[in-house]
């Protein structure tokens, strides 16, 4: 999520309702100008034990951020005198409050621009993280530390969240603390354009889910899950996660996300460093009473669309939140589908084929039964596999007609070509870690870390 917030924009006071909506209208970009950028959540862990890694210490996140902006071109962001975050010329590092890292990569008009950046900070990261007993597992969801065990990061922001995720579900902590995720963020040149990107997206939640699936461990055993951080999002906030009903209608526009923003609760507003619970306010409270003489700002509402956490969510991009984080070599597959499928028109349109006919009553029962069944499951009696295979190729022929190469001549449809072998196959990234962890690795923690730990590039 967004971690801070433009202060210089604090100013400018929401007078009308219309201004909630030209936020988005004002976010459109003509094609030649559409980027696509990936945020990359990696669950750390004490490579000694598998535990979770700790903030604070000499070998904690804290120091790992500290080795970092030492050693390279990242410049340390402190709260309260801590430091959580880093900030460089394109990207950003953030940490997730469990200690889960992030980087919020460029916008980049190609893969082949995330690959260089992705590898660049996959090598500084393991370099400084060897040093520190720290590993980084390529997987959805930390493996073996129980939730109590995990070390909140102390940002004010999070000491709003955690009590609020208490009391409007069971499971929005362990969102907080222990899951990992990989998101694509998608321009859109007009409203028509945004509002098909986010049907198609909402549409595609399940396959997403489902091929992407891979946190089977927690807590140190099998979960019965491919995707329990998919699970866990639908018992975190009703108000503000799952999927959205009126995404599917065909007169569906900019008005109807923001009547729908208006209503979910606050999370927090920021004056002069000051940080105001707002979590029994919604935005339209907020915006028709102001809050202890303060107004509501067009900042704020920024701020708010990125606290809202359904699957695919509008800001001033489209962003696709369903996929598990991903070993190193599927991580890339994400953003890549995404570019395939959604910056190439017939290509939205043969995506939005495979699952226009599924009625809301179809779409939320698969939705739930992705989260254990991944490709295993069915709708109207087809197998979620023969969809994905749909999918890749559909995604392929978008990649290969944009025909963005590298230096070797090869397309962007190349970091979909372990994706296609695996979803070939029947299986997702889940399928391969319950196998490894039954079998090869024995249910031992160190042939967990040693199997899925990220390394320096070759």
């Amino acid at each position: 999520m967004s971690q801070y917030i433009p202060e210089d924009r604090a100013a400018v006071e929401i007078e009308r309702r219309d201004q909630l909506v030209e936020f988005f209208a004002a976010s459109t970009k003509p094609r030649q100008d559409w980027r696509i950028g990936t945020e990359y959540e990696k669950v750390a862990v004490r490579a000694s034990d598998g535990q979770a890694a700790p903030f604070s210490g000499p070998d904690g996140i804290e120091a790992l951020l500290r080795g970092l902006a030492d050693r390279y071109a990242w410049q340390p962001l402190l709260e309260d005198g801590r430091m959580v975050a880093l900030r460089g010329p394109k990207a950003s590092i953030t940490l997730e409050p469990g200690g889960q890292l992030e980087l919020s990569g460029e916008l980049c008009d190609s893969i082949h621009c995330a690959r260089v950046e992705f590898v660049r900070h996959i090598d500084e990261i393991v370099t400084v993280g060897n040093e520190l007993g720290i590993a980084f597992l390529g997987l959805g969801m930390q493996p073996i530390s129980t939730l109590d065990e995990i070390e909140w990061v102390p940002k004010r922001r999070y000491r709003i969240m955690a009590p609020h995720m208490a009391r409007v579900g069971t499971l929005g902590q362990r969102m907080m603390k222990q899951t990992a995720t990989v998101q694509v963020n998608l321009d859109y040149s007009s409203e028509a354009d945004a509002m098909m990107k986010l049907r198609v997206g909402m549409g595609l939640v399940p396959l997403l889910t489902a091929m992407f699936a891979n946190s089977p461990l927690s807590d140190g055993h099998l979960n019965n899950f491919r995707s329990f951080r998919g699970h866990i999002w639908t018992d975190t906030d009703p108000a503000r996660c799952g999927l959205l009903p009126f995404v599917f209608r065909p007169t569906a526009g900019f008005d109807d996300y923001t009547e729908y923003a208006l209503d979910v609760p606050m999370y927090f507003i920021v004056r002069n460093g000051e940080w105001f619970d707002m979590t029994a306010h919604s935005f339209r409270q907020f915006l028709a009473h102001g809050h202890q003489g303060h107004r509501a700002t067009i900042a704020d509402w920024a701020v708010h669309l990125t606290t809202l956490f359904p699957e695919v969510r509008l800001k001033s991009v489209i962003e696709l939140r369903s996929a598990d984080s991903q070993a190193p070599e599927l991580m890339l597959a994400v953003p890549a589908l995404a570019k395939g499928i959604f910056y190439e028109d017939d290509c939205l349109l043969a995506a939005w084929d495979l699952v226009k006919r599924w009625s809301w009553e179809e779409r939320v029962e698969l939705y739930h039964a992705v989260h254990r069944q991944a490709l295993r499951a069915r709708i109207q009696r087809v197998a979620l596999a023969e969809l994905a295979r749909e999918l890749i190729a559909i995604a392929t022929a978008g990649l290969e007609r944009q025909r963005t190469l590298n230096a070797q001549g090869e397309d962007e449809s190349l970091y979909l070509e372990r994706l296609e072998d695996m979803v070939k196959r029947g299986i997702c990234p889940a399928d391969t870690i319950i196998d490894k962890w039954v079998g090869d690795w024995d249910r031992e923690v160190p042939r967990l870390i040693e199997g899925s730990s990220y390394r320096i590039a070759a």
